[in-house]
């Protein structure tokens, strides 16, 4: 177990040498306060997590919240504060996973001002344990809000990177590649629509890349799904929690997707 957590946290923290920081993101859509709710279902359709989506706004700061809760009694429960204000940066993230979904339990928070992560772990005698690391980190830092991001960008968007601080070993950044697809149709309340596809691929190089597909650790990527127009909204996610471990289907409640295959979810450039 403590050589898979190891490798697991090696293929987090090595990044590609091609990777170069981005320019942040620009702000053509004003996040506004709203309430919606999606429904998480495993590979075989089935339904094994309700989540509900809240985000307030005071000023340009915007606080949003997802929270999965699990027919395991499993719990996903993230918090991101960003501001809008020309680009999009972050102000703080709390990421929270427990329960028996999960392989290894979460709790990690960064405030990026300070360039302060913390880690709370509990031992097999109920005590927490916090630890905190300092940090440089980018102004595309994304945690939490990725998503928000997708809302802000043209579907025929160059490929571009941000940077994500994994919850590894106190914290180690990471970098992302977001990219374009297709655009697939979609039905919601009796409408036909279409929505434009992005894949988020965590970038790995070095022996890692070349290993990780091997003993069956490779990350997945992440396809997200974002209804264009006045009112964008990301509609569908599909993609692994945490990077490894079953991947989960979450929709939009009221939407109503096609099948989208193993093989696609999988397929990219490693």
């Amino acid at each position: 177990m403590e050589q898979r957590s190891f490798l697991v946290a090696a293929f987090l923290v090595i990044t590609l040498g091609t990777a170069v920081l981005a320019e942040p993101i620009s702000v053509r859509q004003i996040q506004r306060p709203m309430h919606r709710f999606m429904a998480a279902r495993s590979e075989a359709g089935k339904i094994i997590a309700t989540g509900e989506f809240s985000q307030v706004v005071q000023g340009d700061e915007v606080t949003m919240r997802l929270t999965y809760h699990f027919v395991d009694g499993s719990i996903d429960d993230e918090t991101t504060t960003y501001r809008q204000e020309g680009t999009f940066r972050l102000v703080r993230n709390h990421h929270i996973q427990k329960g028996p979904f999960f392989a290894k339990p979460i709790d990690f928070a960064v405030e990026a001002a300070t360039g302060t992560a913390t880690t709370r772990t509990t031992d097999k005698n109920g005590k927490i344990h916090v630890e905190s690391e300092h940090m440089d980190l980018p102004d595309d830092l994304a945690n939490g809000f990725v998503g928000t991001l997708l809302l802000n960008v043209p579907h025929n968007t160059v490929p571009f990177r941000v940077g994500i601080l994994a919850p590894v070993r106190g914290g180690r950044l990471i970098r992302i590649l977001i990219s374009p697809e297709d655009e697939q149709p979609f039905q919601t309340n009796g409408q036909t629509l279409k929505a434009a596809v992005f894949r988020i691929h965590p970038e790995l190089g070095g022996i890692v890349g070349v290993i990780a597909p091997l003993i069956g650790l490779q990350p997945k990527d992440v396809l997200v799904w974002v209804l264009e127009g006045d009112e964008p909204a990301v509609v569908r996610i599909v993609g692994q929690l945490g990077g490894y471990g079953p991947v989960v289907n979450s929709e939009l409640e009221g939407t109503s997707f096609g099948r989208y295959s193993q093989a696609q979810i999988s397929k990219a450039s490693y």
